[in-house]
Order: structure tokens, then sequence, then C-alpha cells
């Protein structure tokens, strides 16, 4: 396809919000105070795993890793977000759009990935705990993260060539509060349906692949927590699986609703709601979760703010 009549269109302006113009602020003050909460939670959860020698294990490990990553893929999304709640007309450049949709795109990926690593990582704890140290040796997690993370980047990759080739001659009006993949495609002057099999088969990879081991990991799981002998076994078992799980379900929940339906199904109100979940709900859910529910990373942060009152009062 030719480039030229790409050109015609330098920038464009988001309307996902346009239409709740009376509530606006209120939504500033509330997301806001959300991204922080992400923020400080996830950084938190980092500092803690790094600085305390008791929290590096494999699961830990790749717990800072989606913390990390998910401090970037809400950094890409919400702070910009964020600005155009307060301001008359949201826009944002072609390149800045482009560079966008790639990035959050390739976070997106790279959270997939980590979470179906970590669910093999419950699964070698679980079903084969006396060879757990051996088979997650340090080499082979480093080599997991680094494939979760270059995954994610090139397969970022495939979405934006096949999304941004496509040309832009006229409306420039995206129904969304950020650059993703089926308004944009909404807006494109031709289609290429090539482009968007080759979309929804690497989201169908990344999203249902990654999910469909995550379950076969857990179904192995179940089976051997089942032939625990006592319930305290069992429950314990049960405790360092609970808070991946609810992490699962909710992040390819949302995923699934978004990029595994037709196009012919995009609905902005439906789809704004659901974006939210992701790129808000879901992050904060994360520190959440893993804080409130994981005893070694309360007593971790309880040693960390003991150890901070004691330097303050000496």
């Amino acid at each position: 396809m030719k480039r030229d009549n790409q050109s015609v269109v330098t920038e464009f302006i988001l309307i996902g919000f346009s239409s709740f113009l009376d509530v606006q602020v209120p939504l500033f003050v509330v997301f806001s105070i959300m991204y922080l909460a992400i923020f400080a939670g996830n950084i938190t959860i980092i500092v803690l795993i790094r600085h305390d020698s008791t929290l590096h294990t494999p699961m830990y490990f790749f717990l800072a890793m989606l913390s990390s990553s998910e401090t970037c893929y809400t950094l890409t999304i919400i702070p910009n977000m964020l600005v155009n709640l307060l301001r008359e007309k949201a826009t944002i450049s072609f390149i800045g759009c482009a560079v966008q949709m790639y990035v959050f795109l390739a976070f997106a990926n790279i959270n997939c990935l980590l979470l179906t690593v970590m669910g093999y990582d419950r699964y070698v704890s679980i079903c084969k705990p006396l060879h757990y140290l051996v088979l997650m040796n340090q080499r082979l997690c480093t080599k997991l993260v680094t494939f979760s993370v270059l995954g994610g980047f090139l397969i970022s990759i495939i979405y934006s060539f096949c999304v941004f080739t496509l040309p832009y001659c006229g409306p420039h009006k995206i129904h969304h509060f950020f650059c993703d993949i089926a308004p944009l495609l909404e807006l494109a002057c031709a289609r290429n349906y090539t482009g968007e099999i080759l979309i929804f088969l690497f989201c169908f990879l990344v999203g249902v692949f990654s999910f469909l081991l995550i379950i076969l990991s857990y179904v192995l799981i179940l089976n051997t927590i089942l032939k625990i002998p006592t319930a305290e076994g069992k429950r314990k078992a049960f405790s360092t699986c609970a808070s991946h799980l609810i992490v699962v379900v909710v992040h390819f929940g949302c995923a699934s609703v978004i990029y595994l339906r037709p196009q012919s199904r995009y609905a902005l109100k439906e789809d704004m709601f659901i974006s939210v979940t992701y790129t808000l709900v879901t992050p904060l859910l994360n520190p959440v979760v893993y804080s409130l529910r994981n005893k070694d990373v309360q007593i971790a942060l309880r040693k960390s703010l003991g150890r901070s009152t004691c330097s303050r009062k000496m």
C-alpha cells in the first residue's frame, strides 16, 4: 500500500472520554489515586524482593519482573490519559500513536508470557518440590524472562506493522482513550485482510495458548494437591496458587474480550469499560493480591518498615 495517503493524517484526536465531560475531573482524581497506588505498590514489591534475601527465589524473581512490566505497561497509557482528561482537545501525533500502541502491546504480551512462566513455576514447586531448585535454577529463570521480554517486543512489531502500514487519509478521531488496534483499524481507508488475520493469530497464540498452558499447569497442580494427605498441606498448596490464579483470570478475561472478538463487534462504551479494567484495575490487582495474600511479602514489608522506624529513632 502507498504511504502517500498516510501523510495526510499527522495527528489523531482521542475522543474516548469526550462523552463524559461532566465527570472528567472526578475521573481524573479517581484514576490518579489508582495510578499512584499501582506505581507505589509495584515499586514496593520490586524493592522488597531486591533487598530481602528471603525473597530471592524463582517465584519472587518472576513476581519482580511482572511488577516491572506492569509499571512500564501503565506508564505507557495512564499519564497521557490523565493529561487528556484535563484538556479540551486530546490529541496525539501519528508517530506518538504508533509508539504508544507498540510499547503498550509489547508489555501486554510480556505480562501474558510472564504469567505463563509463573504458572510453570508453581507447577514445578508443587508437583516436583524435591527438584525445584535444580529445575528452576537461575540460568533457566533468566532465559524464561528474556524469552518473555523479547517475545513481547517482537510480536508487537507485527501488530504495529499491520496497523500502521494501512493508509489513513481523512478520519482521525479515535473512539478510545489511547491508541489500540480495533479503533485504529476502524479509521483506515482500506483493509488488509492478511494483516488482520495475522493480528488475530498472534493474539490467539499469546492469549489463548498461554492461558491453556496455565490451565494445564493447574490441572497437574490440582491432581497433586488432591493427593496430599493433610488438610493443612492442601490449604498451604492452594494458597500459593490463589494469587496467581486471580490475576490470570482477570488479565486473560479482559484481553480475550478485547482482542479475540470480530472487529464488527467493536463497541465504544463496552470496550472503554473493559479497557479501563485492564489498564487500571488489573495492574492495581497485582500488588494488592500479591502483598495482602502473601505472608512472605508481608513479613518482608514489616521488617523493612521496622528498620526504617529504628533508623529514624536513632
